[in-house]
């Protein structure tokens, strides 16, 4: 059911094991993708009326029927249980406190010469976060994509999901939506929502970025659309490392695995352990715990596609290996973790601890859960208020300042053939008659 490897004599090979095979997407999907943002981008609202009657099985009778109205907020906020928002509402506010905390903020310096640098941080005007929907609601990724925009002071955020029967959203996903501070929403899915989002129509106007997770259709057209918007990442499948010694639960170990398993057949769920003596009891919690899993039949076809338990030699060994591998979330489940910390360089997130689950990156510890995945670790973070504006360089120099410079600027403009950018400082310099700063 789950494959077991053993990387004592060296994590390379096991690496190569482990080895996505390169994912190939079909002609014919890139071929769609292609032909909707086309579509969208030529003939505006009546391609989205049209692919959504086509793809998601409702048939918008106008464009207006696409966007949701204020009241459509308010209604769907007013129907879900009491829990359900309370739990809502705890998880906005945790999300928020951290990306305050985390919030770039604008900084200056003055140089020797009292010339001064800095930099100042502007809020994107308007974004567009794409929440998967249609057969199942994620309020979590409403509130992890639109409450850091919010914090990050972006005015104008766009909620697209795909609608069920009849146009229907389902309310958690509403309640979610107003409750994250979404300013305006529309029931469009897929590549066409992303088209909408990139290049307009006279119902929605274009975004200056887009971001949250999709289906290949949706990671293709995001792809294909960068450079007329910014986008956040390109997802993958979900995943999970967990680097566990003697001491952990096993049972718990398998509930984090089978937590990855479930999303998804193409999720990844590794353990990494120097405990022999875990693995069979990891082994035997897994068959125990998915006897009672509704979404056994994912979970198991993940684990036996994607999933590993692993022997390796030191725990040491076992970073190195999770660096290699540079998962999306990583457990350290250990008893100190904050010693292996250090030596960890490459993961989305971090769990420390016995008491740390990936559920809780999933849903309310704070850090968002919009993460890099299939090794993008090794070059790409978290979703973040960072994701919401954009830095410009301040530059404010004194005569002294350009003074010292201008030899400077002489010898590099001359060498690269651009005389004019050193006569451009040469004429104030010449101007300034050797004036003082």
């Amino acid at each position: 059911m789950i494959r077991t490897l053993d990387a004592r004599a060296g994590v390379d090979a096991v690496v190569a094991l482990l080895e996505r095979s390169p994912e190939t997407v079909a002609p014919e999907i890139h071929r769609t993708v292609d032909a909707i943002l086309a579509t969208v981008r030529a003939r505006g609202d009546a391609a989205l009326c049209e692919q959504t009657a086509r793809l998601d099985g409702w048939n918008p009778a106008r464009p207006e029927d696409l966007a949701l109205a204020p009241r459509d907020f308010e209604n769907g906020a007013r129907a879900v249980a009491a829990d359900v928002r309370a739990a809502l509402e705890y998880a906005a506010e945790r999300i928020e406190r951290y990306h305050a905390a985390a919030m770039p903020k604008s900084w200056r310096m003055t140089d020797e010469h009292g010339s001064v640098l800095g930099q100042e941080v502007r809020a994107l005007d308007r974004v567009g976060v794409y929440v998967p929907g249609g057969r199942a609601a994620y309020p979590s990724t409403v509130l992890m994509t639109a409450v850091p925009a919010r914090v990050a002071g972006v005015r104008e955020i766009v909620l697209v999901t795909p609608a069920g029967a009849g146009g229907r959203i389902d309310p958690v996903v509403l309640a979610a939506a107003r409750i994250a501070g979404v300013t305006e929403g529309y029931r469009i899915g897929g590549a066409q929502a992303v088209a909408a989002l990139a290049y307009g129509t006279s119902l929605i106007r274009r975004v200056d970025k887009i971001v949250g997770p999709g289906n290949i259709y949706v990671a293709l057209a995001k792809a294909r659309v960068f450079g007329e918007v910014g986008i956040d990442m390109v997802a993958g499948p979900s995943e999970v490392v967990v680097i566990a010694d003697a001491g952990a639960d096993a049972e718990w170990i398998a509930g984090d695995l089978l937590a990855q398993a479930e999303h998804d057949p193409m999720a990844r769920a590794l353990l990494i352990t120097d405990a022999s003596e875990l693995i069979p009891r990891v082994e035997a919690a897994l068959e125990r715990q998915l006897e009672a899993l509704p979404r056994r039949a994912i979970a198991e076809q993940a684990l036996r596609a994607n999933g590993a338990l692993i022997r390796v030699a030191t725990l040491d060994d076992a970073v190195t290996l999770a660096n290699l591998l540079a998962p999306e979330h990583l457990e350290l489940l250990v008893t100190a973790p904050t010693a292996l910390l250090p030596r960890v360089k490459h993961a989305g997130a971090v769990f420390l601890g016995a008491h740390s689950p990936e559920v809780v990156g999933d849903y309310v510890a704070g850090p968002n859960h919009v993460l890099p995945t299939a090794g993008t670790a090794r070059f790409a973070s978290p979703l973040s208020t960072e994701d919401f504006v954009k830095r410009s360089s301040v530059i404010e120099y004194s005569r002294g300042g350009l003074r010292a410079a201008a030899p400077h600027l002489k010898t590099l403009s001359r060498i690269e053939g651009l005389d004019a950018h050193g006569n451009a400082a040469a004429l104030r310099l010449d101007a300034d008659g050797g004036k003082t700063p």
